[in-house]
């Protein structure tokens, strides 16, 4: 019998750990509001009742107060055209953005988008968002960073993973109802990471409301993530999309592979 035993062992070792599917979702849309779509969204998040959002590309880059029942833009800040804008997050009267690959961060007063300061940034910067004590940031690999609010160093990193394997390409970020939810770059998910083990604990197909969006480059993909807590109100849009979406998730059969067409 313990030979049996040992010689099951080592038949389990040698096929490698077995994970259980994650689940998966869809979504339906709930309202359907206007969006600029020449806006090349990189960060987006919902606050007192308003939308902020960042555009990306080199000369377009901006910061932007919208009117989420209109799309009109209430206020917006343009980036000097040598820096490539990415993620945005709130934290107390500031507005803090990171650039792609300049390595610089700025902070802006939240009210009035000026200017107080920058910080520098290793590697590549692609989304923020905060759980009400840090900010969490993506660089595009595997690993979010958690910061520190005040001094924007890094604090920690959290190693995320989908079945056991590296998840990369994680892009704008949004903190839902204690998890991170990530847009992952460039495809049509959501994953909802776990903040303390880093595991993708759901995968939400935004694939319909893609095809609701007519073709056009291939970076025109879903991203840009906002939740709204005290409706309980999730939003989601695209870049170059001309909606942003009020939606509401609902379970849906595993999807068979999943892990592995998002590493």
């Amino acid at each position: 019998m313990i030979r049996f035993r040992l010689i099951l062992v080592l038949l389990l070792l040698a096929v490698g750990p077995a994970y259980a599917e994650v689940p998966a979702y869809g979504v339906s849309v709930v309202a359907t509001y206007p969006h600029d779509p020449a806006a090349f969204t990189e960060g987006l998040f919902y606050r007192d009742g308003f939308l902020y959002e960042s555009t990306g590309q080199q000369g377009q880059s901006s910061v932007r107060k919208v009117e989420l029942a209109t799309g009109k833009v209430l206020q917006q800040h343009d980036i000097d055209q040598v820096y490539f804008g990415e993620g945005i997050v709130a934290w107390k009267d500031r507005l803090i953005e990171l650039t792609w690959q300049n390595h610089v961060g700025f902070v802006y007063d939240l009210d009035t988008f000026k200017l107080r300061s920058r910080f520098p940034v290793e590697g590549e910067g692609w989304a923020l968002t905060q759980n009400g004590t840090n900010l969490i940031m993506s660089d595009g690999t595997s690993d979010l960073r958690i910061l520190d609010p005040d001094t924007l160093t890094v604090i920690r990193r959290l190693h995320v993973t989908c079945d056991g394997n590296p998840v990369s390409n994680i892009n704008e970020l949004e903190w839902v109802k204690g998890e991170i939810y990530a847009n992952i770059w460039v495809t049509n998910l959501i994953v909802r990471i776990a903040p303390d083990t880093g595991r993708v604990v759901g995968v939400v197909d935004l694939t319909p409301l893609s095809e609701m969006n007519p073709a056009g480059p291939p970076d025109k993909v879903p991203n840009g993530i906002a939740y709204d807590a005290a409706g309980d109100r999730l939003f989601v849009t695209g870049k170059l999309w001309a909606s942003v979406y009020q939606v509401k998730m609902a379970p849906e059969p595993a999807i068979p592979g999943v892990c592995q067409n998002i590493r």
